[in-house]
């Protein structure tokens, strides 16, 4: 019982272990060689929709707010 347990956690951690190799070589050969950029904030598709970041809409809305203040 407990070798079969072991045998299946040695086999996670390789296929785990594999995955990470395997990722880490296509960033490795990727022109960029960068993660990708997956914050909402920097994808420019949703920037022409008008689709923003929680942060970046608080900020736009803060400062329409101080723009109808000082009128």
């Amino acid at each position: 019982m407990i070798s079969k347990l072991l045998l299946l956690l040695i086999l996670s951690v390789l296929l785990v272990g594999l995955v990470f190799i395997l990722f880490a070589v296509r960033i490795l050969l990727k022109k960029n060689g960068q993660f990708p950029h997956t914050h909402i904030g920097g994808n420019k598709e949703m920037a022409k929709r008008g689709i923003y970041c929680a942060s970046s809409t608080i900020k736009m809305e803060e400062k329409d707010r101080r723009h109808l203040l000082k009128e």
